[in-house]
């Protein structure tokens, strides 16, 4: 395998391939190095034919169909076979990798750490084998990394919540249930959760609710307590409130007692 240099996509899903991946899966030289140009793609017309390259990749669970940018892909497959062995640590060699498709096989073993080497890696499925570990705090580097899906393994710890990890859900987790931390709804037991960035977003939030509602009431209270404090205290201040209640009743009672009395002159007047 690794004499096929200039091989940059590798389909072999849904076969009966049996055994461990070689390790030579390492050594694919057109998906060792990360790609910037776009410089061997064929397309145009060629005396009257129009000729494209082009190619229908299983890319983030969808199949999406390559043509100008062909050339940029790198993609292995090998999805749904008989294939086990521990996670090929080799793959991490293939930093141009921007695909990587190893689900419904029995690969065991651990995730490795410097996965997070695969700067371009944009779809990393690993669903339904059988790995255990934990999943690599390194993940939170990988910021192409746009779909994963982890689920129906054996995997455990907390679930790294920085990052790019940030923006995956539930479904990429399930089916491992000895993980913990968010965005799944279990806490981890050590308390070093999801839930540790979850409690501390609810925590900061609630502190400044805190000392709102504190203000208000403190406002409140001393808003009532004050003017009477005042008033208790001040013997001058007293009279002088108590003086201007009595012309503000005297201003309206008398109004009143007129209108009342007009009221019943009517009445009078109209029997």
């Amino acid at each position: 395998m690794s004499k096929l240099s200039s091989l940059q996509v590798l389909d072999l899903a849904e076969n009966n391939i049996t055994g461990a991946i070689p390790t030579s899966i390492g050594d694919l030289n057109a998906m060792v190095h990360e790609k910037k140009v776009n410089e061997y793609l064929l397309y145009g017309k060629y005396r009257g034919i129009y000729y494209e390259e082009s190619l229908v990749v299983n890319l983030k669970n969808q199949f999406q169909k390559y043509t100008k940018t062909l050339s940029l892909l790198t993609s292995i497959d090998l999805s749904r076979n008989n294939l086990n062995g521990a996670f090929p640590v080799e793959l991490t060699n293939l930093h141009g990798l921007i695909v990587l498709n190893l689900s419904g096989n029995q690969i065991s073993g651990k995730i490795p750490e410097n996965i997070s080497s695969l700067h371009q890696l944009a779809s990393l499925d690993l669903s339904s084998n059988t790995l255990s570990g934990v999943i690599p705090s390194s993940m939170e580097s990988m910021s192409f990394l746009s779909y994963i899906n982890f689920s129906n393994n054996n995997l455990s710890g907390m679930v790294p919540y920085k990052g790019q990890m940030t923006t995956f859900t539930v479904s990429a987790f399930e089916g491992n249930p000895h993980l913990c931390g968010a965005p799944l709804v279990v806490l981890c037991q050590n308390g070093n959760s999801d839930n540790r960035t979850v409690l501390e977003n609810d925590s900061s939030d609630e502190f400044p609710d805190k000392w709102f509602y504190l203000s208000v009431g403190l406002g409140f209270i001393t808003g009532i307590l004050v003017p009477y404090y005042i008033l208790l205290v001040r013997k001058p201040w007293r009279r002088a409130y108590f003086s201007f209640l009595d012309t503000v009743i005297d201003r309206f009672v008398p109004v009143r007692s007129n209108r009342t009395t007009s009221t019943k002159r009517s009445d009078t007047g109209t029997s």
